[in-house]
């Protein structure tokens, strides 16, 4: 495996230093090739509790800087992104899997977040409106305190700059729990925020497991929780988090149905499927998983197999995440086959030269799949898509409808009107229109309907100033010559 730059071993960040206090380590392994780049430590209730007092102490300085004050850092830290994103890339390739082309999009994306976090100051004006003679009113939209982000393995440098650039401009301080599976990108990322001169206590990093995640739910000084990762978690975290009254919103998986009409431009809905269905090795919450072809549609079902045939693994796809997760992937094709699917592409049993101990699964493309089947129903995270077919668009919408899961739908025609039916019909939060990946960019908000999402508001985007604030009313008279009523 090639290596830009020299791993060392991960450790906690509290307080502005790198500390490691549990002798209990785990191994970090490479998915490009099954080594072992780095440990990191399962920490406990103690740690998270380190932290926290580190983001209390911190807290009072930090809210009371001016919101020019705060950004000006966050400017600079975009800079040491962009100057650094050559070692940053490297390392979500060598954590994630992901081929170096998607590793670098993801940090640029991260920047992205950047420019909208440092563009708050312009988005929250207070309201100020005389509603009585001679009274005041404002309202003014104030940090909750420390909080705290739980974020997933497949974007590992992405989904923390979803919540950490707006929480901490906002004027809170924060706890970060990554993915003990990649806690790699987010080392560098706590350097290149004391580099751009963030104070020491306000940005902390806990490394670990489910006891790190369950000491966050249940800490009483931290007031809201954010996570990223499968519904399964999502529930029991949101659960958790809110019987300790605090504010969360956790974001789960996916089963995003892509519905495909006869109409539908042959050469762009082949290749923007098979993009969907197969970027980040199928390894994120948009990711198509179920293409619902409407009647005559074989013509672009062909065009798809092409179209896949050309996605080679170890060079334009990425490796999945683990020996777990493939082994999983590939039981899902294996079971899908025994049930009578059609397998028109097949992933199974892929190694690439070279790096014959890494985790890979090729494209796959199934056909004939029934909405009973697991692959029909169950989030699969692999580049993998099934294909149901629907006599019209109101069965199609019906089977979109039917999923337990809503984070996107999409549909690909050149007719408005059917296009319209989708968006208004569809059972998603997040829609697409001849687009396989329908996410929102900034200022909009991310997150999706149903079993995607559990809780109010979003972590993300224009609508986390809501989640990450909370409001302060003032009712000012100065005036003693103003009528005595209601509110005096």
């Amino acid at each position: 495996m090639d290596q830009m730059i020299k791993l060392s071993n991960v450790k906690n960040y509290i307080d502005g230093k790198f500390e490691i206090n549990s002798q209990n380590l785990m191994d970090v392994i490479s998915p490009l090739d099954g080594s072992v780049i780095s440990n990191l430590p399962l920490s406990t209730a103690k740690d998270v509790d380190s932290a926290v007092k580190a983001a209390k102490k911190a807290f009072p300085e930090w809210s009371t800087m001016t919101f020019k004050e705060r950004v000006q850092i966050f400017f600079r830290y975009r800079s040491l992104l962009e100057k650094n994103i050559e070692e940053l890339t490297e390392l979500v390739h060598l954590e994630n899997g992901k081929t170096h082309s998607e590793a670098r999009a993801e940090v640029e994306k991260s920047m992205e977040l950047c420019e909208f976090a440092v563009s708050i100051p312009q988005i929250i004006v207070n309201e100020v409106q005389e509603v009585s003679k001679g009274v005041e009113c404002r309202i003014e939209r104030k940090p909750l305190g420390v909080v705290a982000s739980i974020s997933p393995f497949n974007f590992p440098n992405m989904v923390p700059h979803w919540t950490v650039p707006n929480a901490l401009v906002l004027g809170n301080t924060m706890i970060l729990k990554p993915s003990e599976l990649v806690p790699l990108s987010t080392v560098r990322m706590a350097e290149l925020l004391k580099e751009a001169g963030l104070p020491d206590g306000v940005f902390n990093i806990v490394n670990g497991g489910k006891d790190v995640v369950e000491a966050i739910c249940d800490h009483p000084s931290i007031e809201a929780v954010s996570f990223v990762g499968s519904t399964k978690v999502a529930k029991i975290v949101y659960k958790r988090a809110t019987s300790t009254l605090k504010r969360c919103v956790a974001l789960g998986g996916a089963k995003n149905h892509l519905l495909v009409l006869p109409d539908a431009n042959p050469e762009m809905t082949a290749s923007n499927v098979v993009a969907s269905m197969s970027g980040c090795a199928g390894q994120r919450c948009m990711a198509a998983s179920v293409m619902v072809g409407v009647d005559k549609v074989q013509h672009i079902i062909d065009r798809m197999i092409d179209e896949a045939k050309k996605i080679v693994p170890g060079q334009n796809l990425g490796s999945v995440i683990s020996a777990e997760a493939k082994t999983r992937i590939e039981g899902y094709i294996d079971e899908a086959e025994r049930n009578g699917a059609k397998i028109l592409l097949d992933g199974r049993n892929t190694t690439v030269k070279g790096k014959e101990g890494g985790y890979y699964v090729g494209p796959t493309i199934i056909d004939y799949v029934t909405t009973d089947m697991s692959v029909a129903r169950e989030e699969i995270f692999g580049p993998v898509i099934s294909i149901i077919r629907a006599k019209d668009l109101d069965e199609a919408i019906e089977i979109e409808n039917g999923s337990n899961y809503g984070n996107a739908a999409a549909v690909f025609t050149q007719s408005g009107g059917l296009a319209k039916q989708v968006i208004e019909r569809a059972s998603a939060g997040m829609i697409g229109v001849n687009i396989g990946v329908p996410v929102p960019r900034e200022p909009f908000s991310f997150g999706g309907w149903n079993e995607s999402k559990f809780g109010v508001g979003d972590i993300t985007g224009r609508s986390s100033i809501e989640f990450w604030t909370q409001n302060k009313k003032t009712t000012i008279k100065w005036n003693p010559e103003a009528k005595t009523n209601w509110m005096s």
